[in-house]
């Protein structure tokens, strides 16, 4: 469409791709404290979005690194919402994982 009006178009991205590592330590503390937590395993699983870990791994690409949080439903959108009720269950996960690293 902008090609058909005499447009010129380009687009560039500074914010970096994360893939996640499967045999990271703290994914696997994680996994453990949800499960002694909540009785099952957590789901765990890489999604397409713009994730911080990407920027940080962008200049510390030693570190790792997972990415978690309360249900967040139509992020970036004017409906987007935070499923209040998954925010304790959150900082449960949280203070574990922090308990547990070495």
């Amino acid at each position: 469409m902008f090609t058909l009006a005499g447009a010129k178009v380009s687009h560039e991205s500074e914010y970096p791709g994360w893939k996640p590592r499967t045999d990271s330590p703290l994914l696997e503390i994680s996994v453990d404290s949800y499960t002694r937590l909540f009785g099952n395993k957590p789901v765990v699983r890489a999604i397409h979005a713009g994730l911080e870990c990407g920027m940080f791994l962008k200049t510390y690409p030693y570190l790792d690194m997972i990415s978690f949080g309360p249900t967040i439903k139509g992020a970036h959108a004017p409906g987007e919402r935070l499923e209040i009720s998954t925010v304790d269950k959150f900082r449960r996960l949280l203070e574990d994982v922090l308990a547990n690293l070495k």
